[in-house]
């Protein structure tokens, strides 16, 4: 099974799979219930851990099944859209991030905060959009089956931890989540809420491509994939 897509799909079996079953309402209540929040939360992060590990390995030792060819304006789009990923994946473990499981709730009734003015869900989103792009640049059958999949627990996560959210939270969520909006900038199109970059700051941002920094320099080790070797190809 190993050096095959089947590895990859049960792989992605065990980190997309977890993700919803111990998410879901009666199963984490009943985990909480043996183990407490905390040692929920150490068993749930174990699990992720695992999943996420193997998944990598099995996606590095996957066969190569091209299904297409990504023009190359497609993965300098990529490289430049990941920029924006590594600021908002930072960006999202603001204290002001009401979605974190396992930390104090923020003051719902002030409404969001920051980057939170531009989406609920700015990991999730950062995870889908790292997602999609990569789906786009890399046409191989074990890229399509592993970033979709990442797409799928990206965005049908965040509509789970909204219904989690106002199951715990009640009223004090659906007022939140008025002045705010799921899918980025809509509820600032819409006249909910005003975006306020100020409130985002520089330190995002700075570690945002601090970020992006070292996922380029650890992509070829880990991966295998220079991703500069593309600009150098242009520009070089």
């Amino acid at each position: 099974m190993t050096g095959s897509l089947g590895h990859l799909v049960a792989a992605l079996a065990l980190f997309v799979g977890g993700h919803f079953a111990l998410s879901s309402h009666p199963l984490r209540t009943r985990l909480i219930a043996a183990l407490g929040e905390r040692g929920f939360q150490g068993f749930y992060s174990v699990v992720a851990a695992l999943g996420l590990a193997w998944t990598i390995w099995a996606y590095i030792e996957s066969p190569y099944i091209e299904l297409w060819v990504a023009p190359t304006a497609v993965k300098h789009l990529t490289l430049s859209v990941m920029i924006v990923v590594s600021v908002m994946v930072i960006a999202s473990f603001s204290p002001q991030n009401p979605a974190i499981a396992g930390k104090p709730t923020p003051d719902l009734a002030q409404g969001p905060v920051g980057i939170f003015r531009i989406t609920r869900h700015p990991f999730n989103w950062g995870t889908a959009l790292w997602a999609f792009t990569h789906l786009a640049a890399n046409g191989d059958a074990a890229s399509v089956t592993l970033f979709g999949a990442m797409a799928v627990l990206a965005l049908a996560g965040s509509a789970h931890i909204d219904s989690r959210k106002r199951r715990q939270l009640g009223a004090g969520w659906d007022t939140y989540a008025r002045r705010t909006s799921h899918i980025p900038f809509a509820a600032a199109l819409q006249g909910r809420t005003r975006i306020v970059w100020s409130e985002i700051g520089w330190r995002p941002v700075i570690l945002g491509l601090c970020l992006y920094i070292v996922l380029l320099i650890l992509h070829e080790p880990v991966i295998g994939i220079a991703p500069m070797s593309l600009v150098s190809g242009v520009f070089g």
